[in-house]
């Protein structure tokens, strides 16, 4: 996981998503959204900056 790669946590990860977003995120509401695929795609680009990746979409027909 991304996480690992960062020597994070998914515990932590969800800290850093409640206070970038102002919204309350657990460790157990982080890893259900995970689990049932249901990331909204604002989610997963704050994420990714926390992690300092970033999402981009790439033309694959380019």
């Amino acid at each position: 996981m991304l996480t690992a790669s960062r020597a994070t946590t998914l515990k932590k990860l969800a800290e850093r998503l409640s206070e970038e977003t102002g919204e309350d995120y657990t460790y157990n509401s982080l890893l259900g959204k995970l689990n049932r695929e249901s990331l909204s795609l604002k989610e997963a680009e704050i994420i990714a900056s926390i992690l300092d990746y970033k999402l981009e979409f790439v033309d694959l027909y380019k």
